[in-house]
Parts: structure tokens; C-alpha cells; sequence
């Protein structure tokens, strides 16, 4: 499976969050070393869930970009 994610600058660090997966998060201080603490947060995330009888819930988010004048 494939999860959309978010990375955000806040401050002088970087959020990356799954819309799907609400609660899965991670920071760091680079958008690369929040991204790579967002896949180790997944796959706990994921586990939990199954270990709790939890479903998994499919990825359903998709990502796109919109072009804005200024």
C-alpha cells in the first residue's frame, strides 16, 4: 500500500503527517529526516492497529497541486 503524507515547515523544524492515518506523525530537523520518521511511524502505527483487531484503513488521499497567481 501507498499513503499520501505531508510535510510542513514549523519553525526551524518539518511535520509529516498521513491523512489517513490520523494520529501517524513525525518531526525532524530536515523535511528528508521527517519523512524516514514517518516510515518507521507507519509501520508501527500499522502494526498497532492489527494487534489491537483494528482494520487497516486503505490509502484513499491523493495528492495534486494547484497552479495560484500572485
Amino acid at each position: 500500500m501507498k499513503y499520501a503524507f505531508v510535510i510542513e515547515q514549523c519553525g526551524q523544524r518539518y511535520r509529516a503527517y498521513v491523512p489517513d492515518l490520523p494520529g501517524c506523525m513525525a518531526t525532524g530537523d530536515s523535511p528528508d529526516e521527517a519523512e524516514q520518521g514517518l516510515s518507521l511511524a507507519i509501520r508501527y502505527h500499522l502494526a498497532d492497529l492489527k494487534r489491537s483487531g483494528h482494520a487497516v484503513p486503505p490509502p484513499t488521499s491523493r495528492v495534486n497541486y494547484v497552479r495560484a497567481s500572485v
